[in-house]
């Protein structure tokens, strides 16, 4: 289990190739500290915490059907 560990903790390295242009270190540096900053941002993002209550896609498209009823109008102006 050590060893599983111990690769997951060691980042992947991925291809880059640039398709166009010519772009010096420091640019490719840029490209890739801000891309990496907006994975870590989603993946964190993505990751519910234990302590957040799971709200239920009931409760979330529930909506009020109707106005709650008046109390301070009495029943004797239905008359049918």
């Amino acid at each position: 289990m050590d060893a599983g560990g111990a690769a997951e903790a060691e980042p992947r390295l991925l291809p880059i190739e640039v398709r166009r242009g010519d772009p010096t270190p420091e640019e490719l540096a840029a490209v890739l500290a801000v891309v990496t900053e907006t994975y870590e941002r989603e993946a964190a993002a993505t990751v519910i915490e234990e302590d957040e209550v799971a709200v239920s896609a009931w409760s979330i498209s529930a909506r009020a059907l109707r106005e709650p009823l008046r109390r301070d109008v009495g029943w004797g102006r239905f008359r049918g």
